[in-house]
């Protein structure tokens, strides 16, 4: 049960985004140009670093969501995601995604401790600055997305089959908007 009233049977961050539209645009843009965007990682990969966060802070809705839609990101790579939330370390993954996987998961517990070797790392598996800035930005952007959703106790299905359709739908059409729904 939410902690505050929030548009019935509208799971996670869409309902907060349509209970305030004022401040759920510059979240969903914020998604768009890091999930998006430009950037020299994949879709697939950027979404598997808000998976990888998503599943570490324990975010029920937004692990299953963008799991969603990195598995569709990865069509019959799919399995890939599985392996990386199992363990990344012999997920069948790059050196270099596995480096910025461990920057991601050290943002995630305490950003302070990414340091000068795991960079290091990531830039002996070809990681550009671009890469690294990037992964940082989308483990500490869904770090506040993740506390956000749970701290507001949103609806956040268990069964993974009601993910499916909306993994799809982020995977063609991105962070796009929710119908606005009159505020509460």
């Amino acid at each position: 049960m939410p902690h505050i009233q929030l548009p019935d049977d509208v799971p996670g961050i869409r309902s907060l985004v349509m209970y305030r539209p004022d401040t759920g645009k510059p979240l969903y843009d914020l998604a768009q140009v890091l999930l998006r965007g430009d950037s020299p990682l994949s879709t697939a990969e950027r979404e598997l670093i808000a998976t990888y966060v998503s599943a570490r802070n324990h975010c029920n809705f937004c692990t299953q969501s963008h799991e969603a839609a990195a598995r569709a990101l990865f069509g019959d790579e799919r399995e890939v995601v599985d392996f990386v939330l199992n363990e990344y370390e012999t997920a069948p993954v790059s050196d270099k995604m596995k480096a910025l996987l461990t920057i991601a998961g050290r943002v995630q517990t305490d950003a302070r401790t990414v340091s000068d070797a795991d960079v290091t790392r990531a830039r002996e598996h070809g990681a550009t600055d671009r890469d690294i800035h990037d992964t940082v930005l989308i483990a500490a952007t869904f770090c506040m997305f993740n506390r956000y959703v749970d701290g507001l106790a949103t609806l956040s299905p268990t069964d993974s089959a009601v993910y499916e359709p909306m993994g799809e739908r982020l995977a063609q059409q991105g962070y796009a908007l929710p119908n606005p729904a009159p505020q509460l």
